[in-house]
């Protein structure tokens, strides 16, 4: 489909551009190789400054709890298509300036580079980039355990159990389409060991 010609460009993420997060509230899920983003990019739209950019709009340093500073970046985001820029892609990031840690606080004079690389980042979820990561993030709320209960009732106890990270998925043999270990497992099961999305499972049943 012509419109999600530079969605599925972008949207896969090798494994070895992702990092396992060990610690802290993100623990379990997978950090994202930043230059990774920028080799993507560069791959689908040509050199940055010639087949896309960013504009900085705003830096700015907030204040948080026991001492902490966040910095905050916004960002506008182009491409070029053919020889038309496109519309400006609105993307924030954040990293902290000051953190508490066990010895006191910590001053990052990287936090601004960091928050411009999460902005690029942000405003290129809108094009698809790294798509795969999220959907498997988000796909916890519906589409990796709702649907697979929906498709093969029996499974409620166990998938209320499963707990899912990027780091679990895998390709649907069908779409090449994002999968998790849950899927993986019950769709081998039935589908005579031929690894299938929710989607073209319906399509062979």
């Amino acid at each position: 489909m012509e419109s999600l010609r530079y969605y599925e460009q972008l949207a896969e993420v090798p494994k070895e551009a992702l990092k396992p997060i060990l610690g802290g509230r993100l623990k379990g899920m997978s950090d994202i190789n930043p230059m990774w983003r920028i080799k993507q990019l560069t791959e689908v739209f040509g050199p940055c400054g010639i087949g896309w950019k960013y504009e900085i709009l705003r830096q700015q340093v907030v204040d948080g709890a026991n001492g902490e500073k966040a910095a905050f970046v916004d960002i506008n985001l182009y491409y070029k298509d053919g020889e038309k820029w496109s519309e400006p892609i609105p993307g924030s990031g954040g990293s902290m300036f000051v953190s508490k840690e066990k010895n006191g606080l910590y001053t990052d004079d990287e936090c601004f580079k960091k928050a411009l690389t999460d902005a690029i980042g942000v405003a290129g979820k809108a094009l698809g980039l790294a798509a795969t990561v999220y959907w498997q993030k988000d796909s916890t709320k519906y589409n990796a355990v709702d649907a697979v209960k929906e498709m093969f009732p029996g499974t409620e106890e166990m998938l209320d159990n499963l707990t899912i990270t990027p780091a679990d998925v895998m390709a649907c043999e069908g779409c090449g389409a994002g999968m998790t270990s849950g899927q993986i497992t019950l769709s081998q099961k039935k589908f005579d060991g031929k690894t299938l999305c929710v989607k073209c499972q319906k399509e062979v049943s």
